[in-house]
């Protein structure tokens, strides 16, 4: 999506060091930044990176920033996901997906750029495509769960497609 505009992008697979970068911040887009920021200062490039995940309202926004890590790093989604619908049970069912992007230009100045797509938690896991909370993220406008849509119909509406557009506006000018 970027090579049109004429962006050469790489990631971090691309170079022989490693980077431990520790993820601090309290929201999606400080963890978005703090990441862009540790690539920016040890390349000295522009830097892109994001942090997204799954922020539930009857759970006061958990699992939020800690989603990959929710309930331990190598819990599987399926303990993941059933323990959510638990937590929801008899309780409002509205929950979200949140991706932030960062941006870090050549010359420190930092942009972030949010997507979000608001659903609820189904009662049950539905669904055998996608990956992480989808089975379980109810989409009104699909009556299912986007683990039962095909991937294009998905990205369509997805919280990080919805944040890459905004940024690729804002790499164009557009905004």
């Amino acid at each position: 999506m970027l090579k049109p505009l004429g962006y050469q992008v790489k990631s971090l697979l691309d170079f022989e060091e490693s980077i431990e970068i520790e993820e601090n911040g309290t929201t999606f887009a400080e963890n978005a930044l703090i990441k862009a920021r540790a690539i920016h200062d040890r390349f000295h490039t522009m830097v892109i990176s994001d942090d997204s995940g799954l922020a539930v309202d009857a759970m006061n926004g958990a699992p939020g920033v800690y989603s990959a890590r929710f309930l331990g790093k190598d819990t599987d989604y399926a303990i993941k996901n059933q323990y959510i619908i638990d937590q929801v049970e008899g309780k409002p069912r509205g929950a979200k997906f949140v991706c932030a992007i960062g941006l870090v230009e050549a010359d420190g100045t930092e942009h972030v750029f949010i997507g979000e797509v608001h659903g609820e938690i189904a009662k049950e896991m539905i669904g055998e495509k996608g990956f992480g909370y989808d089975p379980i993220f109810y989409y009104p406008p699909f009556q299912t769960t986007l683990a039962n849509v095909d991937e294009e119909q998905k990205n369509a509406v997805s919280h990080r497609g919805r944040a890459l557009t905004k940024l690729l506006a804002f790499l164009k000018g557009e905004s």
